[in-house]
């Protein structure tokens, strides 16, 4: 029996990658006249565009159910910092197959996991990804952000290289998506209170992985991880 992958996103693990973005393309499905109210992780209300779910059922019906996946892997779509981590959800990674992606309570799968923002998962020859629910209501550019990250893992070999790389693309999609929607940068949601910590060393180190690299590689959580694995060989990155 093939080993479940477990990725663990621990809160206080951030870093930056410094890359130049192309135009964006304008991300369809939104509707900015047309306003949802709903609650962060905070409780406080949230104003968020109507996202049309039944357009991209048929879409994303391998992938998931929930619109607000949808809504984000629409954003994810829209820029090309994000493209790579877009076409490995949609089925284009190592095990050629799209990854399945929904809200949980991870703290069902094992209690340990429950302050965790997500978890990767591999079953067989699938690819998961339980998002926290207490994330549900976050900015869409958020959760695209910790879905760019996910992507990344797509084997049972995880590295302290892949893990900067992973960070700091997390980073860069971040600030990407939130040039258009700076209101997103001040949600209470618990999710943007990382994606601001990622943002924070971003600019720290001028674009770079600099503080990133600085970050994982004294994260306890990690401490068992090799430098390398299979496609991140080189400790540049």
């Amino acid at each position: 029996m093939k080993r479940k992958i477990l990725i663990l996103f621990l809160s206080l693990t951030i870093f930056s990658f410094g890359t130049a973005f192309a135009k964006d393309k304008q991300t369809p499905g939104l509707d900015e006249s047309k306003m949802n109210i709903s609650k962060d992780s905070s409780g406080m209300s949230v104003n968020k565009p109507e996202f049309d779910t039944d357009a991209y059922a048929k879409k994303y019906r391998k992938i998931t159910k929930d619109g607000a996946v949808m809504q984000a892997m629409e954003l994810m779509n829209s820029v090309n910092i994000a493209k790579y981590s877009y076409n490995a959800l949609m089925g284009n990674n190592l095990t050629q197959k799209p990854f399945k992606i929904e809200f949980r309570n991870i703290a069902e799968i094992r209690q340990e996991y429950a302050s965790f923002d997500a978890l990767g998962w591999k079953k067989k020859d699938t690819l998961y990804i339980y998002i926290n629910e207490k994330h549900r209501n976050a900015p869409p550019e958020a959760i695209a952000a910790l879905l760019s990250h996910e992507a990344i893992h797509q084997d049972e070999f995880a590295s302290l290289n892949e893990e900067t790389y992973a960070w700091t693309l997390e980073a860069a999609v971040w600030m990407k998506l939130t040039e258009k929607n700076l209101s997103a940068l001040n949600s209470a949601s618990s999710l943007v209170t990382r994606e601001n910590m990622l943002k924070k060393l971003f600019e720290k180190g001028d674009y770079t992985n600099k503080y990133i690299k600085k970050a994982v590689y004294s994260n306890p959580g990690y401490k068992n991880l090799p430098t390398r694995s299979p496609g991140f060989e080189d400790e540049n990155l």
